[in-house]
């Protein structure tokens, strides 16, 4: 899997990320949870993973052709927005050898992999009101 650079969130020591693959997903890159209170909140099935990032991370989709990042519905992929403004994020492990070499990958973090339509889909406006579940 090839991965294409869209954006990163950084302060010194903390590199949420965003690539494009090109196997029509994106590879979100985000911070391991540990709280055992967010940890009790989810479901997250075997062979999937949850990871934490700022929600300013998904504006870095413009760079990918799509006209905002600015997200309009919490739901799946994205479980929960927590208190500080991050969100929780869940989908299947990233363990593509070749995706892995092309990141830089600390131990406090993970990454998983999505597919286009599933944030896509998060940035349009849903019909009903939106009630994000909060942390």
């Amino acid at each position: 899997m090839k991965l294409r650079f869209l954006g990163k969130n950084s302060t010194p020591g903390d590199s949420p990320t965003l690539y494009a693959s090109d196997q029509d997903s994106y590879v979100v890159q985000g911070w391991k949870i540990y709280a055992q209170d967010l940890l009790m909140r989810l479901d997250v099935p075997e062979g999937q993973t949850a990871i934490e990032v700022p929600t300013e991370l998904f504006e870095h989709l413009t760079k990918d052709g799509l006209t905002s990042g600015e997200i309009k519905r919490f739901e799946a992929p994205i479980l929960l927005v927590t208190e500080q403004g991050t969100c929780v994020v869940q989908g299947p492990m990233m363990r593509d050898d070749e995706a892995l070499s092309q990141m830089r990958l600390p131990d406090y973090e993970d990454c998983i992999e999505v597919p286009k339509s599933s944030i896509t889909a998060l940035l349009e406006e849903n019909s009903g009101p939106d009630h994000p579940r909060t942390a």
